[in-house]
């Protein structure tokens, strides 16, 4: 009669782990093997039956009494099942946590420390486990990776407290219990696992330089919130370092570790962020070319033609971090947007060619059906699709590309003119009725003040007067003249404002009497110089083209009494200095001031007259 081994004994435990550590490894490879399989189909199916295999596998271990030679292979399968449990279904859940504390339980059975469970919470558990691990050494490299998807999952559920305390238990040796998150995570050493070991689909270590990846990310992206900028630079650089050999980083440049950071983009949209806001954040330390050189980086990211690649059946980074909120400052937004930002700051810090490029590209992308619908950036609020048109005109304007500019000027009309009311009597019953003409007018108004400009850019003066002359035509016939209308968009505040209206008016004014001026017909130039201080008191520009007038038409005394005024004026306390007008109306309004304005003022200041 044969033997039989009883299934209690040493011999049936030795046999059973062998086959079961066997199994873990088989399950391991076939994971591996649906990560590289090209069939969706097929791949979801092998990493969920590996999935349920572990599972199984789990339940068996279970059975066994907790023992020292029991729970090496007991962890790691807990490692395993948690890793692929939390790929497929993106991200942790509840149940997992358990997984993870009966783990823990299991380790403090093998020491008679039943009575150690959650009275203090999970932390409390760990606390007690890590305590008696000193005695257990076969244990440790697979409580270390136990302790990395422990952190993982108080990441992403912002348990940071507890966070803490786990790595400075983990690092007690190397961070006298530091509380600086990074150095925790960069002094964490998990101890190397045997060769022997059983086979795990992330060790400890590369998920701890996942973790340190992640935290660095999350971290630079709150201290841009809280503005702590230096510190938001040194975070962002450490999460972009993680994708690149520190060899290459040895400057410590944020502008190089940005470069790492489009490689990763290459890969997926997750690393937008913080090239979105490194430019944020250039721009306010008043580094313009590093900002600008962000926004470059980040429109080449965007307009990356990606391969959707399957997933690494891993805990990657991506998988720590929030999801991104299209409605927060830290969302990059679309190509479209990217571009708009690069193109609108190259037009706001005068490099108007690069500006210029730019705006033609964001309107082919939109031309062309690529983005049909443009969304206005959120964060700063963004024009609407015909201030798109006025802000590539102005930027060709500035670049010295007049028949550019028209062309596009051409382009806004054709889609905006024929919503004009055709007979004057019924602006009022258009008004009252709907939004969208008394927007459109003024929209079709400053494409005539742009018009204008580019035909005297051309040498055509009488070209630019009648563009001037249809462009007050429609101001003055579209101005509404009751507040009917209710609350309107962030486009529609920055088209319909006040203010806003009065310097258009004051734009068109002043360069058709410019026109005139350069026409010799100071009587001309005179009546609109007066119109413009009329319908905008404050502007100073208006009044210092008027105060030249006068002079050259020898009007000694109008001329000394305006400026008398200007100078009371200055005196008093600015007004209407934080409006924020449209980009294209910022353009046109750095075009009409006086280049000799300076020059005048002291020639009024050491003569008292003329």
């Amino acid at each position: 009669m044969a033997h039989q081994t009883p299934l209690g004994s040493s011999a049936s435990h030795v046999s059973c782990l062998d086959l079961w550590r066997e199994k873990n490894d088989q399950l391991v490879r076939q994971a591996k093997v649906a990560q590289d399989s090209s069939l969706p189909m097929r791949r979801q199916q092998l990493a969920q039956d590996a999935l349920e295999g572990l599972r199984g596998l789990l339940c068996s271990l279970r059975g066994l009494p907790a023992t020292v030679s029991v729970l090496p292979l007991e962890l790691t399968v807990i490692c395993n099942f948690i890793t692929l449990r939390a790929n497929l279904a993106q991200g942790f859940t509840e149940d997992l946590a358990q997984d993870i504390q009966q783990g823990l339980e299991r380790v403090l059975e093998t020491q008679g420390q039943l009575e150690a469970r959650l009275e203090h919470g999970l932390w409390g558990l760990w606390d007690s486990t890590l305590r008696v691990s000193s005695l257990l050494p076969e244990l440790l490299p697979a409580l270390h990776h136990l302790a990395g998807l422990q952190a993982a999952l108080w990441l992403t559920t912002n348990c940071l407290g507890d966070l803490t305390l786990l790595l400075q238990t983990l690092t007690v040796s190397q961070s006298r219990a530091s509380e600086d998150m990074l150095l925790l995570l960069k002094t964490w050493r998990p101890p190397a696992e045997e060769s022997d070991a059983p086979l795990t689909l992330q060790d400890a270590r590369g998920l701890r330089d996942v973790l340190l990846t992640a935290f660095a990310y999350r971290q630079g992206l709150q201290e841009l919130i809280t503005g702590s900028l230096p510190k938001a630079l040194s975070s962002l650089h450490e999460a972009a370092s993680g994708l690149c050999p520190r060899s290459l980083l040895v400057q410590g440049s944020p502008q190089r570790a940005l470069l790492y950071l489009v490689a990763a983009l290459k890969e997926g949209s997750t690393w937008g962020p913080p090239l979105l806001e490194a430019s944020r954040l250039y721009q306010q330390l008043g580094n313009i070319a590093a900002e600008i050189e962000s926004l470059e980086l980040l429109v080449e990211a965007l307009s990356i033609t990606r391969i959707p690649e399957a997933r690494q059946l891993l805990i990657e980074v991506e998988l720590l971090l929030p999801q991104p909120d299209p409605a927060s400052p830290l969302h990059c937004g679309t190509q479209s947007q990217a571009k708009y930002l690069l193109a609108s700051r190259c037009l706001q810090t005068g490099r108007a060619a690069d500006a210029a490029e730019h705006y033609l590209d964001l309107l082919a992308l939109l031309l062309d059906g690529s983005e049909p619908k443009f969304s206005p950036p959120p964060c700063p609020p963004g024009p609407c699709v015909p201030e798109l048109f006025l802000e590539a005109a102005a930027a060709l304007i500035q670049a010295g590309r007049a028949q550019d500019a028209l062309t596009v000027c051409e382009e806004l009309l054709s889609r905006t003119s024929f919503l004009l009311p055709k007979r004057p009597r019924l602006w009022e019953d258009a008004r009252r009725r709907t939004k969208e003409s008394p927007h459109c007018s003024h929209w079709v108004s400053a494409t005539h003040l742009l018009q204008g400009q580019a035909w005297v850019q051309l040498g055509a003066q009488k070209e630019a007067i009648s563009e001037y002359s249809r462009c007050l035509e429609l101001l003055f016939r579209a101005t509404p003249k009751d507040k009917e209308q209710g609350p309107a968009s962030s486009c529609e505040q920055g088209c319909t404002s006040d203010m806003a209206l009065q310097q258009l008016q004051t734009a068109a004014l002043i360069s058709r009497g410019l026109e005139w001026v350069a026409l010799g017909q100071d009587t001309k130039a005179l009546q609109d110089f007066l119109l413009s201080v009329q319908m905008c008191p404050g502007n100073q520009d208006a009044s210092y083209h008027l105060l030249q007038t006068l002079r050259r038409l020898d009007r000694r005394d109008e001329a000394t009494a305006l400026w008398r005024r200007l100078e009371a004026q200055t005196e008093l306390p600015q007004e209407n200095t934080a409006w924020s007008f449209p980009l294209y109306l910022e353009t046109c309004l750095g075009w009409i001031r006086p280049p000799d304005r300076e020059t005048l003022c002291e020639e009024f200041q050491t003569s008292g007259d003329l």
